[in-house]
């Protein structure tokens, strides 16, 4: 194996370095020359009691991780690789009550309960509905004439879809957006409030909700895990408030962000936007996660002694699943660094590398983002920029938090 460039003390989570950029360039030399290497981290300065872990960044190590459940666990230190500063042991045990945190088998009946709510049949009696409101969300902000597309556009249909799929009042989905920005913002000082109180907030707001469930039923998300049973008894309290925070924060984070992406994306390749404006491609939307890759890393905990990419990886290291290098692999995508709405076959792994966390709303975010787009061409299609997107400070979010937009 050759010699790895990489600058001494690197750190792939360094939450500054995000602010700028996403490390491509230090991904694809890792892939070229240590696609299983060790990140050294001061120890607890990530929030865990050790001193580094592991960058896998080739696709198919990425996906090799996130399909053995046995042999790399969420729940040991979390699925998230860097936790806000100052978090401890106490940040861990909360985060192993949400169920991107937990492992077969228990995960696998807590996910049935609302997993025929997000299957392609039942998101696709959706669309007419979110078609309108897409519509609806575009024509308000081409009234304005300029302002934020992150605000006024990005945020606002998945916001108003998952206020919908959990029986949020639509008046109430700005909490929503308040408390999970705070919730994952820990590193960015632009984010006003503490993210242990907006998570305090949210749960409170969830178990407000369920005790109105639990007198009158809903047909809604909320309602059917007030009902649900798994392996024989009720969820906690706990239990069912992370579950609306999960679906809270995921639902919104990721989506806003790759539409987001996919915006800036096609003004700086204005080639793309013409081609879909002519022929709206059913592959953008997939080529738009991929290019955003909203989650840059999610991590596991090795259970055993085991080897992944010719490397030796100890019992108890963590191991970073960098989707942000599997989805530019020169090996699985011609031209990656090219933006391509017509890629076809597009085995990305922004949705996750399959397996048992792969992502529940995935339809949905297709779906958001192919109607927003829909809705943008066709009322306004002359969108320019007014100015750079404003990045997201996190050590494990390509996000962006503003970008100021004429809309035309």
């Amino acid at each position: 194996m050759t010699d790895v460039r990489i600058p001494e003390g690197f750190d792939f989570t360094d939450p500054d370095l995000y602010t700028n950029r996403v490390p491509l360039a230090e991904l694809a030399e890792l892939r070229r020359t240590a696609p299983v290497w060790w990140n050294a981290q001061p120890r607890g300065s990530s929030g865990f009691d050790d001193e580094g872990f592991w960058v896998v960044s080739r696709h198919a190590d990425v996906k090799a991780v996130s399909l053995d459940s046995a042999l790399y666990s969420s729940w040991e230190n979390t699925a998230i690789i860097r936790l806000n500063e100052g978090a401890g042991p106490e940040q861990i045990d909360m985060q192993r009550l949400i169920l991107l945190n937990i492992d077969p088998p228990r995960h696998t009946g807590l996910r049935g309960i609302i997993s025929r709510g997000f299957t392609p049949r039942a998101v696709n009696g959706l669309r007419a509905a979110l078609a309108d409101r897409a519509g609806a969300i575009v024509r308000a902000a081409l009234a304005e004439g300029t302002g934020d597309f992150v605000q006024d556009v990005a945020s606002e249909l998945p916001l108003q879809a998952i206020a919908e799929l959990l029986g949020v009042p639509q008046d109430d989905r700005r909490k929503l957006f308040a408390w999970s920005n705070q919730m994952i913002g820990g590193d960015d000082p632009d984010v006003e409030g503490d993210p242990q109180q907006a998570a305090m907030e949210l749960l409170g707001y969830s178990m407000a909700m369920a005790e109105q469930r639990k007198g009158c039923p809903m047909d809604d998300i909320v309602t059917k895990l007030v009902q649900a049973e798994v392996e024989g008894s009720a969820l906690t309290a706990d239990e069912f408030g992370f579950f609306v925070i999960l679906l809270a924060v995921a639902g919104n984070e990721t989506t806003r962000n790759a539409i987001s992406h996919g915006m800036a994306a096609f003004l700086d390749n204005p080639e793309q936007w013409a081609l879909y404006r002519a022929e709206r491609p059913a592959t953008t939307a997939d080529e738009i996660v991929r290019w955003a890759t909203p989650v840059v890393a999610f991590q596991r905990t090795a259970t055993a002694d085991t080897e992944l990419g010719g490397q030796r990886i100890r019992k108890g290291d963590r191991v970073g699943m960098f989707y942000s290098s599997a989805n530019f692999d020169e090996e699985v995508f011609t031209d990656p660094r090219r933006f391509d709405i017509t890629r076809s076959p597009n085995p990305h792994l922004g949705f996750g590398g399959s397996g048992a966390h792969y992502c529940i709303g995935a339809n949905l975010a297709r779906l958001e983002i192919e109607l927003m787009f829909e809705a943008i061409a066709d009322h306004m299609p002359g969108i320019a920029a007014a100015g750079a997107p404003v990045r997201q400070r996190s050590g494990w979010l390509n996000g962006i938090t503003s970008f100021p937009v004429t809309y035309t």
